[in-house]
């Protein structure tokens, strides 16, 4: 080869390299492009030795401008432009608030914010903590709040890990939750239960709970705790709840708004390895079943019950993000279908599921490490438009962050979804340091 061959040649391999390298930047200026905007709600702060974190979020369904969220011990943020920009206050209430924040929308406009109690207000120090869990009730769009509806009080026996759902017309809140006979202990008559209430729509005067689980829990906090209580609405008002204990997702339903329920529990699902799991850098995460169902009167899949949850079936190395489904009321459930998209061998954990009401899609968020070695985190939204099949998967955190291990991370993240506008909510942790974030995801 002579040197003007050589040099024709070394040209068009340069040409060639800066070609694709320019495809390469271009590639990537296009998925930061499409990472939504986020949005930091609240301060940092330290409230009684816990940062914020376990956030929760409701999107109006009336006006979807309007945004509530809360986070622990007792913050309480509101939106009035969609989420790009909040304000910050704090719950109180007579009974106290500790935390298990689970903020809900009405389709009248209201806003209901359940939680821990604290009547004492001496945290664990205090034997009366946890002896009910309170309902508090916003008219405002989330400005002002009721004092609180006692729900489930049992002393000494503890109400913990609670969750809300509201009817289709507005007029009755359900409120599912784990009674412990006594929190963390060993004694083998002690065991947990999940229990089940409602009441009007002040939120004030709650039903005598009626006990849903069949099976029973020790109070350990752990895999063979019967906790994960999050109740759903189905189109003809439906009650539906499932739960985890003993690698097993349990399900129940009512027919007749929460009066009466099932006399035996169906297993939905396996849930490998147990609903406490273990990641680097967090320590125990939440694995623990979310329902959700298809209320859209326009989808082909209107009615179907979703549970979305974590596990390592794959590996204790490797926790995916399932869903599975059922259309005949709960009765039979499809296999595990996995919802994140990365090769084996990276963590999904903190998994929460919003079924949006108009569209009946299905928006699922989650931390993720598939783009590292270490752990460093990302979080994600996937969405399914056909009923669970086929899902994608969306980086929706702006930056990656890397948890040091040292503060108490909570145990869920939380998402809300109406009429395409998508508002997912996840813990960050910058040097120890938490804040409570969103992002301002929009959908077709």
């Amino acid at each position: 080869m002579n040197y003007l061959s050589f040099v024709s040649m070394l040209k068009s391999a340069i040409c060639t390299m800066l070609f694709l390298l320019a495809g390469f930047f271009h590639a990537q200026t296009d998925m930061t492009d499409q990472v939504p905007l986020n949005v930091r709600i609240g301060p940092a702060q330290t409230t009684e030795g816990f940062q914020p974190c376990e956030p929760s979020i409701a999107i109006s369904l009336k006006n979807p401008d309007i945004v509530v969220a809360g986070s622990i011990l007792d913050n309480v943020y509101r939106s009035t432009d969609g989420g790009y920009t909040w304000e910050h206050n704090t719950l109180k209430s007579p009974y106290g608030v500790y935390g298990d924040p689970c903020v809900v929308a009405s389709p009248n406009g209201d806003f209901y914010y359940l939680h821990l109690s604290n009547p004492e207000g001496k945290g664990w120090a205090s034997e009366m903590l946890l002896d009910r869990i309170v309902c508090q009730h916003s008219k405002s769009k989330g400005k002002r709040w009721s004092k609180g509806g006692s729900i489930g009080q049992d002393h000494p026996k503890d109400q913990d890990k609670e969750w809300a759902v509201v009817s289709l017309d507005g007029e009755r809140i359900h409120a599912c939750w784990t009674q412990f006979d006594k929190y963390n202990s060993h004694e083998p008559n002690d065991s947990t239960i999940i229990l089940c209430s409602f009441a009007g729509r002040k939120g004030e005067n709650w039903s005598d709970p009626i006990r849903v689980s069949e099976k029973a829990g020790d109070c350990l906090d752990d895999d063979e705790t019967t906790e994960g209580a999050v109740p759903s609405v189905g189109p003809n008002g439906e009650i539906y709840v499932a739960w985890a204990v003993d690698e097993t997702i349990w399900f129940d339903r009512s027919f007749d708004q929460g009066e009466t329920w099932m006399a035996h529990d169906i297993a939905a699902a396996d849930i490998v390895g147990g609903w406490a799991q273990t990641v680097d850098a967090i320590g125990r995460v939440n694995g623990m079943p979310v329902t959700g169902v298809d209320l859209s009167p326009e989808s082909p899949y209107n009615g179907r019950i979703y549970i979305n949850w974590t596990d390592a079936r794959n590996g204790s190395n490797d926790l995916d993000v399932f869903v599975c489904y059922s259309d005949d009321n709960g009765t039979t459930w499809s296999s595990p279908i996995r919802v994140n998209n990365d090769e084996a061998g990276s963590q999904q954990f903190f998994t929460w599921m919003a079924v949006d009401p108009v569209s009946g899609s299905i928006h699922i968020v989650f931390y993720d490490r598939r783009a590292h070695d270490d752990a460093t985190t990302d979080v994600y939204v996937a969405s399914s438009n056909d009923g669970a099949l086929t899902w994608t998967n969306r980086l929706v955190s702006e930056s990656s962050f890397l948890p040091q291990g040292k503060v108490f991370f909570g145990d869920y993240n939380n998402i809300s979804a109406f009429d395409g506008h998508v508002r997912p909510i996840w813990t960050r942790e910058v040097n120890g340091v938490l804040t409570v974030m969103t992002a301002i995801l929009e959908v077709e």
